[in-house]
């Protein structure tokens, strides 16, 4: 029944949103059905659903001063439902290289230092992400996902209205506006 509000204070920079019931983190947001639901991007009057078997409204965006951008002639948007938050695995994985300060390992320190719980049983817990402030799309020829930078100014500002009590964390992306790639 409260508001709550993510505001770009210096310009562009982009956020992963994680997003769970307060006294049970084991209903959480769910990307895929949001974006069956809504789309690929999340704008003003759109909803943030949970997962099975709660399948509910967690949040509604009630305020986006980025809706002006609308769909770019790339085919990008901002507050994407379709990228996942970058994570150890995943650049181990492709690179070789231990990264532990990424979206993901930001999201688990932080849940496990509000909650009391482990490190290592934090990270199940840290799911789905809304890709705030993001500027993504996929490619006309290949249709490969791509971010570009985003379009925030200081003072742009999404805002929810929660519709369940919520426990959220908010990783600032170590790629800032994620104009080019990073690691």
């Amino acid at each position: 029944g409260q508001f709550f509000r993510i505001t770009s204070i210096e310009g562009p920079q982009v956020g992963d949103l994680n997003l769970g019931r307060a006294d049970n983190w084991n209903e959480k947001f769910y990307s895929g059905k949001t974006r069956a639901l809504h789309g690929t991007h999340l704008t003003t009057g759109q909803r943030m659903w949970s997962c099975f078997p709660f399948l509910r409204p967690m949040a509604t965006i009630v305020a986006d001063t980025l809706s002006w951008y609308g769909v770019d002639e790339f085919g990008a948007s901002v507050h994407d439902v379709i990228g996942t938050r970058c994570d150890p695995y995943t650049q181990h994985l492709l690179t070789g290289q231990h990264y532990h300060y990424c979206c993901h390992s930001n999201l688990c320190r932080a849940f496990a230092e509000i909650t009391g719980k482990s490190l290592k049983n934090s990270e199940s817990y840290i799911h789905d992400v809304l890709n705030v402030f993001m500027c993504t799309g996929f490619t006309k020829d290949t249709r490969q996902y791509f971010m570009k930078a985003s379009p925030a100014r200081p003072g742009d500002y999404i805002e929810f209205f929660a519709e369940i009590d919520l426990l959220g964390g908010l990783s600032a992306c170590p790629g800032g506006d994620c104009s080019s790639e990073h690691s």
